[in-house]
This record gives structure tokens, C-alpha cells and sequence, in this order.
């Protein structure tokens, strides 16, 4: 397993995102398979995992939670966020918070997001009226938290204004939706290079697109499996993350056990791509320039 170093913690390169698990055919969590995928990534080197508040309608925090408490707490880094994406007539940090560490089973978070500033959520994070960065700046201070960050699906506007805000001070890192496909749609390049000049450590959400990019075509299959034929075309959007230098951890929502173990082979060496392999990638991307912009 690749690992990079952050303030001190040794991190997994690939962290297990708990937003698409596996499931019965009820549309319940699919438990013994969680539990089997958690084992597998312990035991192969994965200590990053992501969950949220919304995630399988509140259901991904249990199960994740049930299958970690098995493990020593130090054992592993357990990410969370606060859901003020979603709209509601008030806002409750502090409930919130603590239903959290409940379900997760944890006394605290080593990493703790704002979920999802974008467009419509970034004036409800910025409300003083909420306390929502008071209240976690001193739950960071009481040991509670660990590491403050952000994800954002916004443009650049929005992330910038959010880091010229008084949140832009303490946010320890910041989660992007970055893969060779938004890269040039979303600008991510452009975002990726404000964080850059901040100094803010990147995370990456959506390497793959949702699926979108480990589920080509035939026709745009060919050609990476004719270059790299021992790897999957979804390890062709992670090798393609190890062409830009920032990553610190890189997040994927696998949702079957057969996914994460092509995952972890993927990440037990960095294989940046060649030029002309990054070429056969930007040709997929220019023809996928009509994707809907966001996952769900």
C-alpha cells in the first residue's frame, strides 16, 4: 500500500468510501459484506475510512461504525461530516455531532468535513447565526476532532470565497471531486492550484466518476487494456491521479469486495501514466463532455 504522510499520521493513499456499500436486495446494507470489504482493507493496508450523516439514508454510519468497533480505535482514522448541504428551516451542530459519534461508536473523529460548500449551501456555513464554526473550532480543541476540513462540489467562486472566509483558517485539508474527466469540465486543475497556493493538503472524492470512468465502452476500453493489459480500466483513473502531484488521499466508494481488492493492487505501486497514455485518457474525455457534471 501506497501511504502518504500528513501532520504526523501515516495515511493510506486509498481510503474506503462509505457511500456506496453494497447492498441486499431490499436496498438494506448489505452488513457481512462490510465487515468482509473492512477485514480485507485492514489487513491490506487501508486505515482511511469515509462516512457521512446522509449516506445510505443515516444507515452508512452504523454499519461502518458496527464493522470498525471490532478493530482497535488506533488502529484505524475514521472521516465524517456535517451535513449543512442540506436544506432545513435550522441547523444543529452540536446534535448533530453527537448522534455522529454515537452511531460510529467513537469518542472522536480524526477527520471532520463540512459536507458539500457549494452554490446553495455556502451562505448557510457562513450564518453566524448557526455557531457552526465555533462549535467545531472547540470540539477540534477538545480533542474531539482531530483534523477540520471541507469537501466542495462548487466552482471556483465558491471556494475560494469559503477559504477568504473565517473558516479558510482552520480548515486542515480540503476533499475535490478530481479525475481526468473534470479536470478540465469541473476546472478542477484551477481548483487544485488555489489549494496549492494555501497549502492546503488536497483529498480526492470521485477518481472514478461515480463508475462512470471504470465502466467504458468496448470501443474506449481498447485501447488502455492494449497498453496496460494486466490492469483494470478503473486502475487507468487512479494511475492518471499519480501524474498530479498533490494528492494526499484518495477516496473510493467501491461497493463489492471484487472492487477493492483491484483497488489495493492498484496501489501497491505508483505507475504514473506516460504521455501518450494520458493522451488515450483525454481522448475519453473528450467524448464524454455531455456527462451530467455531478454524481449523485
Amino acid at each position: 500500500m501506497i501511504y502518504k504522510e500528513f501532520k504526523g499520521y501515516k495515511l493510506s493513499n486509498l481510503g474506503f468510501g462509505a457511500m456506496r456499500l453494497p447492498q441486499n436486495s431490499d436496498g438494506t446494507i448489505d452488513r457481512d459484506a462490510v465487515e468482509e470489504m473492512t477485514a480485507y482493507a485492514i489487513t491490506h493496508g487501508i486505515n482511511y475510512f469515509d462516512t457521512a450523516y446522509p449516506y445510505h439514508n443515516g444507515m452508512s454510519e452504523i454499519v461502518l461504525g458496527d464493522a470498525l468497533s471490532r478493530y482497535p480505535r488506533h488502529s484505524f482514522y475514521l472521516a465524517n461530516k456535517y451535513p449543512g448541504h442540506q436544506i432545513a428551516s435550522e441547523y444543529h451542530p452540536d446534535e448533530v455531532f453527537e448522534e455522529q459519534l454515537q452511531k460510529c461508536k467513537v469518542d472522536y473523529f480524526d477527520f471532520y468535513l463540512m459536507h458539500n460548500v457549494y452554490e446553495k449551501s455556502i451562505d448557510v456555513y457562513l450564518d453566524e447565526q448557526w455557531g457552526m464554526l465555533d462549535y467545531f473550532v472547540e470540539q477540534k480543541r477538545r480533542g474531539r476532532i482531530r483534523h477540520l476540513g471541507f469537501s466542495c462540489h462548487g466552482e471556483y467562486p465558491v471556494l475560494q470565497r469559503f477559504l477568504d472566509s473565517p473558516y479558510g483558517a482552520h480548515m486542515d485539508f480540503c476533499q475535490l471531486q478530481v479525475n481526468y474527466l473534470d479536470w478540465s469540465l469541473q476546472h478542477a486543475d484551477k481548483k487544485c492550484e488555489l489549494l496549492r497556493r494555501r497549502n492546503i493538503p488536497l483529498w480526492v472524492m470521485e477518481p472514478v466518476r461515480g463508475g462512470l470512468l471504470a465502466n467504458l465502452s468496448a470501443d474506449e476500453a481498447a485501447p488502455l487494456l492494449q497498453a496496460r493489459p494486466d490492469e483494470s480500466v478503473a486502475a487507468w483513473a487512479f494511475r492518471w491521479l499519480q501524474t498530479v502531484p498533490q494528492p494526499t488521499m484518495i477516496l473510493s466508494g467501491m461497493s463489492s469486495l471484487a472492487q477493492m481488492k483491484d483497488n489495493i493492487d492498484t496501489f501497491e505501486r505508483v505507475s504514473p501514466l506516460s504521455d501518450t497514455e494520458q493522451r488515450l485518457l483525454q481522448a475519453i474525455a473528450d467524448g464524454k463532455r455531455n456527462s451530467v457534471p455531478c454524481t449523485a
